[in-house]
């Protein structure tokens, strides 16, 4: 299990600077293979696929359950079999330890 699974989100409201691309892809070492780092560094994007739609729904409404309980919320975009989930922490303009903890929360459902 990530060391970020077993964290907190913090509000984040400005005044400190976003991980750097070298943070980020540490980071990014703790999280399934589901997520990827977006070229600027400044977001995580996670791809998830499923059998059907009622699992996909359902995975749906756990992610959002999860950043209602961190105050923490993605986007996210779903079809028929497949779920995209972007983290990014908008008050810095890029990564914070907040993504990191809420995406490593989003792989425990996958397990």
């Amino acid at each position: 299990m990530s060391e970020f699974a077993q964290r907190q989100c913090k509000p984040c409201e400005g005044g400190v600077a976003p991980m750097d691309k070298s943070q980020a892809e540490k980071a990014l070492g703790e999280l399934a293979d589901a997520w990827s780092l977006a070229d600027d560094a400044q977001s995580i994007t996670g791809e998830f696929e499923f059998k059907n739609y009622y699992q996909t729904q359902a995975f749906v409404n756990a992610v959002a359950w999860i950043a209602h309980c961190q105050d923490h919320h993605p986007d996210i975009t779903f079809g028929y079999k497949n779920c995209s989930i972007m983290f990014t922490t908008h008050a810095i303009g890029g990564l914070s330890d907040n993504d990191f903890i809420c995406a490593a929360r989003v792989d425990q459902l996958q397990q």
